[in-house]
């Protein structure tokens, strides 16, 4: 092993640092199309204090560091460009402190989500934040996650109360606290969520909690064609109406999910709906969405009342994305999203929709059209050079249309690697800007190095 440190980081952290050959594969994959090189060891820490040890070690040898939480990401956020170090925060995954009354929790970045809700059954709240994916905690702050549920309790950015982060040099700060609000000098939380870290290592993590809601309806309605379904989203939203969840499938999305679910949903744009509150609350929410997406032609409306209904309802739009890739065995997939006001969300899906068609290229798209924020999964063969580059060009010209419309590159998937380069297009001189303060909070350039701004003077080991 020839990575400066290392001996430094064997006396550390003895066998939970790791050059075995599968666990540097492990952490040089991505669940995407995105791919870079290996890191050159894996750190397993169980402590803030070993945290803040190793990366003492690497400022002092100039090791690029790669945060890595559950692996879920899809633009290469946790894949090292650069070899070097990359700590996995998997053994730090315990609830530190509950407190209900305040319905807040203070928890470890390596707990996922499905393991915190397990955590707090008993305790009749639970962390409303969903992606789909079992992503960690810490990785779910750092890509600022959202997911089917953001359009009713909002993403990490609003549910996120305070952070305990190791600086590049070792330092360990606190942002924010657990009281509902502040106006104490700046957002330090809000800047390192959704950092994907280039700032800091998220070592814990305050959380707001919800109360579980006392009832919960859940339907799906067809539609004859895209417009109309996202019509009906727009005038939901509009109409003030408080989803928990409004998903949007198009034809190809129904025709997976049914394959590969064993449903019988109609193959036609569809919307998955959820309420929340109390059994008088879902029951007129219901009824006022009924109305709306019969203005717009729906049809086929199923409800599912009971809970093993609605959790395979869910089930088969969590797994959208293995069951799309089923649509074309042995495909790669390229998985984009973007985000756009609601007011331009029905030309936005069209005119997607129309650009996939033509390229003959298998693209279902569905996404979480309460906020804005849908997917494009467009399946290729990586070993077609033209399909390669059509896709390449599909997803440019979705993120092309999004900033014309007034939104956003990505909604929830962030930047990593795949569209960093469209962040000059997005955020004019902001992205300088963002570069100063990387280049302020870790000058050596080794946290997570070439993610989010242009690389910075920085030599791979």
């Amino acid at each position: 092993m020839t990575m400066p440190g290392f001996e430094a980081l064997r006396d550390l952290l003895g066998k939970r640092l790791s050059t075995a050959p599968g666990d540097l594969a492990l952490h040089g994959q991505s669940e995407s199309h995105i791919t870079a090189g290996l890191p050159q060891a894996v750190a397993y820490p169980e402590t803030t204090a070993e945290v803040a040890a190793i990366m003492t070690i690497c400022a002092r040898h100039k090791i690029a560091v790669t945060g890595w939480g559950a692996g879920t990401s899809l633009e290469g956020h946790a894949l090292p460009l650069h070899g070097g170090l990359t700590v996995d925060f998997t053994r730090m995954n315990r609830v530190l402190d509950l407190h209900p009354e305040d319905m807040v929790v203070r928890v470890q970045p390596g707990i996922t989500r499905e393991a915190l809700n397990t955590e707090l059954r008993a305790t009749g709240l639970f962390f409303p934040v969903d992606p789909g994916a079992n992503a960690s905690l810490g990785g779910m702050a750092a890509t600022r996650a959202s997911g089917t549920t953001a359009v009713r309790y909002g993403t990490m950015r609003q549910n996120v109360l305070a952070l305990e982060v190791v600086l590049a040099d070792g330092r360990v700060i606190r942002t924010g606290t657990a009281a509902p609000k502040s106006s104490t000098g700046y957002d330090l939380t809000a800047l390192f969520v959704g950092s994907e870290g280039t700032l800091g290592l998220i070592t814990e993590l305050t959380l707001r909690l919800q109360g579980q809601p006392e009832s919960v309806s859940a339907a799906v309605c067809a539609f004859p064609d895209i417009e109309a379904a996202v019509n009906t989203v727009i005038a939901t939203i509009q109409s003030g109406l408080p989803m928990a969840r409004i998903e949007f499938l198009d034809t190809q999305s129904v025709r997976a999910v049914n394959a590969h679910a064993g449903l019988h949903m109609p193959e036609q744009p569809h919307l998955m709906v959820e309420f929340h509150g109390t059994p008088a609350g879902t029951a007129e929410q219901a009824a006022r969405f009924g109305d709306i997406a019969a203005d717009h032609g729906s049809t086929g409306f199923q409800w599912a009342d009971r809970p093993e209904d609605r959790t395979r309802l869910w089930r088969a739009r969590h797994n959208a994305y293995p069951a799309m890739r089923a649509l074309r065995p042995g495909s790669a997939a390229l998985v984009t999203d973007v985000c756009v006001p609601i007011s331009r969300l029905a030309q936005a899906v069209t005119e997607t929709a129309d650009d996939i068609a033509a390229s003959g290229i298998p693209g279902p798209i569905l996404g979480h059209v309460g906020d804005g924020n849908f997917h494009a999964t467009l399946l290729y063969d990586p070993a077609s050079v033209s399909e390669t580059a059509t896709v390449k060009t599909l997803s440019g010209r979705l993120a092309d249309r999004a900033l014309r419309l007034g939104g956003t590159v990505s909604g929830e998937h962030g930047i990593g690697m795949g569209k960093i380069g469209y962040m000059q297009a997005e955020h004019g001189e902001g992205w300088a800007v963002m570069a100063a303060v990387k280049a302020a909070l870790d000058p050596g350039g080794i946290l997570n190095p070439g993610k989010i701004v242009p690389a910075t003077a920085f030599s791979a080991p």
